[in-house]
């Protein structure tokens, strides 16, 4: 056999053959791109060799872990209202699904109306548009992307009548950039090794990879372990790719409720990707945005909802598109007028847990109570959390909240890094789910349950022996 391998020809050379036999190279071409390619990596060989034998204090190799300059991801509303009637629009005699026109004309509405909603696929959709008509190409592909999994985005129209397609987002009148869109096989990590390499390519657009079910990207965690999170550190190698990972706990069971948030923070170290769990269509917006605009391009890892697509409460305005910004933090907007000193208990959380939290019929009366969230979790978002705090002068406990079982989510990532801001006066608690080797439980009477125990431990409503998250030594661990 060993014989065999080394008469063999390598597949460079079967490939040049190939290429000479079609007439697309000549020989001596062919040869010298072989001796370029020799060439180059001997090159970074010896440059790789020159600069370990370097003194540390160069810093030449070091990592850049400087915070970028935040780009401005506001749209005027003149714009934004011009890209929505362009999304909207489809060919003369064109039939829209009978299902799908409320689903349109609710889009129209949310800028007719003084206070309309623009709700999750929406503000991608505008988005998307936004950053097409500035000239920023976008890319999105995964399992079931045109439709979406929840049959939320819609980004083709099928006519009734005829079957022919329409994508609004490829016929834009004010698009200067190209938009890419693609279901893809069952094959988590074909697809994402695809992706990585284009973007890789394509260093200026904006690539999505959508898993079906956040907990699907397990299938690809080869590709995310060896290029996505380590690239940066092994080659200096990074990209935009942005991975759109539904996650939340809604009762549907272990395999289409978590898309291991653990695992990504666990990865996350010397800037190498960021990592978010937005709360509102706004902040989806913003972040969008900001990660095909700012200048230090990274990996982003989203949690993306599953239930809150279609909240009422989890909705946007679009002067929140307008006028705002990406928030890595958000206060609890009871309290930004009101009278902070009653607070006594501040509640950290991401996710779709806050809205169980301020969604409980009872939170009226827990006015000792601060819901705060934390939509950036990594890079940590300490100076946000210190100032917050601090805006709370009768603090007396800080509480991190979440879904997950305690041995998953965000949990251990907050723990360490709250036990370095904490001020010593005030306790760290957790409240969750506890240990457990699968992440949701299965059943819908038994989730229930859970949830509503967490929610009502949050709120004082239920006695529970805690232990203390952080110890008065303040380990870190």
């Amino acid at each position: 056999m060993y014989e065999r391998i080394k008469k063999h020809p390598p597949a460079r050379k079967l490939y040049a053959d190939e290429l000479q036999g079609e007439g697309v190279v000549s020989a001596e071409e062919a040869e010298r791109m072989a001796a370029d390619a020799y060439q180059t990596v001997a090159v970074a060989h010896e440059e790789l060799k020159r600069s370990i034998g370097a003194p540390p204090e160069t810093g030449e190799h070091e990592l850049d872990r400087t915070m970028s300059r935040e780009p401005r991801t506001t749209v005027p509303e003149e714009t934004l209202r011009t890209l929505n009637e362009q999304l909207l629009r489809v060919p003369d005699g064109f039939t829209v699904h009978r299902k799908l026109r409320p689903f349109l004309d609710r889009r129209r509405a949310a800028f007719e109306e003084p206070d309309g909603a623009i709700d999750w696929a929406h503000a991608e959709a505008l988005a998307f548009a936004s950053l097409l008509a500035l000239g920023v190409p976008v890319r999105l592909t995964g399992q079931d992307t045109a439709r979406g999994t929840f049959s939320q985005r819609h980004a083709v129209l099928h006519d009734s009548a005829s079957g022919e397609a329409w994508c609004p987002l490829q016929h834009l009148r004010d698009a200067v950039a190209p938009f890419e869109l693609h279901n893809s096989p069952l094959s988590e990590q074909a697809c994402l090794g695809f992706e990585y390499g284009y973007s890789v390519q394509a260093a200026d657009t904006l690539v999505l990879w959508e898993a079906q079910f956040g907990d699907f990207m397990n299938s690809a965690q080869v590709i995310i372990d060896q290029f996505l999170v380590s690239g940066l550190a092994k080659w200096g190698q990074t990209t935009r790719l942005s991975l759109l990972l539904p996650h939340g706990y809604e009762g549907s069971g272990p395999e289409h409720s978590s898309a291991r948030l653990e695992r990504f923070l666990q990865a996350a170290a010397e800037g190498n990707i960021r990592v978010a769990n937005c709360t509102t269509p706004a902040q989806y917006f913003h972040l969008l945005r900001r990660q095909a605009l700012v200048s230090k391009p990274r990996p982003l890892i989203l949690m993306t909802p599953k239930s809150l697509l279609r909240l009422p409460a989890a909705t946007s305005t679009l002067a929140e598109l307008a006028d705002g910004s990406f928030e890595r933090v958000i206060d609890d907007p009871r309290f930004a007028e009101g009278d902070r000193d009653a607070v006594t208990k501040l509640v950290l959380c991401s996710g779709k847990v806050y809205y169980d939290i301020v969604g409980h019929e009872e939170i009226a009366g827990a006015g000792h109570i601060a819901v705060a969230r934390v939509e950036l979790l990594y890079p940590f978002p300490e100076s946000e959390l210190v100032a917050l705090m601090d805006s709370y002068p009768n603090l007396e406990r800080v509480v991190w909240v979440q879904e997950e079982p305690r041995n998953m989510g965000a949990r251990a990532f907050m723990r360490r890094r709250m036990a370095k801001i904490l001020p010593e006066h005030l306790s760290y608690d957790y409240v969750g789910r506890q240990l457990r080797a699968a992440p949701g439980e299965g059943y819908t009477a038994a989730h229930k349950r859970e949830q509503a125990r967490i929610v009502r431990v949050a709120l004082d409503l239920e006695q529970e022996r805690l232990e203390p998250d952080i110890s008065a030594q303040r380990p870190v661990m």
